[in-house]
């Protein structure tokens, strides 16, 4: 296949690249030609990172991507065909129009798999970490533990919104959900939008009730010395889940938080 030089790599051949797709003959062209342009380089690495970003998405969420086989492979033979076709793009939006397309038939590949429609009450157990990676205050264990009401604050009813268009759920209940601080303030969280996120009711055994249980377990054990406040903060905002399963001992919420 020819490639001029003057020319850069369109985004179908760098994608079956990545994916290991090409000959070894295109392969060494590829390379060849990715080691004398930056832009391509970066373009790359910007598709990586992308394809990086929706698997970890996909993990996090135990949302099982398409085998190699059948719908993958259509994407495949369609990323192929492009990389065939005479005309190179050589402007941007032209580039923007063609991976637009093959994202489109990417996600109708992904609805053919997983046909229900997207929750985002299910996606919320776990705050999207782009939009919600945790604040905290300049605080000290001392001046947590002299707080006398460990209650969380309201959030205001226009945070609450922000918070729900950030989420793409702008029309939901708020009966549906909480607002809830992920490090919450009876540990130093502080009144952020960055702190915030909807988290569900009760769509998920994973809901604000037993949260609330791990918050006091662990500002308990801050409290009592026996866990350090930056680490507790630290693990609820990169997984509470996780935390806890590891400071109740168990897989599954205990059913003393759920609501009567």
């Amino acid at each position: 296949m020819p490639m001029p030089w003057d020319t850069h790599l369109p985004d179908a051949q760098l994608l079956l690249a990545l994916d290991g797709e090409l000959s070894t003959r295109e392969t060494k062209k590829v390379q060849r030609h990715l080691a004398a342009c930056w832009k391509c380089r970066a373009r790359q690495q910007e598709l990586e990172r992308t394809i990086t970003d929706f698997a970890r998405f996909h993990q996090e969420n135990e949302i099982a991507l398409p085998s190699r086989d059948g719908p993958r492979a259509l994407l495949r033979a369609r990323l192929a065909q492009l990389s065939r076709a005479e005309v190179r793009p050589r402007h941007g939006w032209i580039w923007a129009a063609a991976l637009a397309g093959c994202v489109v038939l990417f996600v109708a590949i992904m609805n053919v798999r997983h046909p229900e429609p997207y929750r985002p009450a299910a996606v919320a157990a776990i705050p999207d970490s782009r939009i919600t990676p945790g604040a905290t205050l300049m605080t000290t264990r001392e001046s947590v533990c002299a707080q006398p009401n460990t209650n969380n604050r309201a959030v205001p009813v226009a945070l609450r919104r922000k918070v729900f268009a950030a989420y793409g759920i702008a029309g939901a209940s708020p009966r549906d959900y909480e607002v809830d601080y992920l490090i919450t303030p009876a540990l130093g969280g502080a009144d952020d939008i960055h702190n915030l996120w909807p988290q569900p009711y009760s769509a998920t055994v994973w809901n604000a009730e037993v949260k609330d249980a791990l918050e006091d377990r662990l500002r308990d054990m801050v409290c009592d010395g026996s866990l350090d406040l930056t680490e507790a903060q630290r693990e609820i905002a990169v997984n509470w889940i996780a935390a806890y399963k590891k400071y109740f001992h168990t897989d599954r919420p205990l059913t003393e938080h759920y609501r009567q």
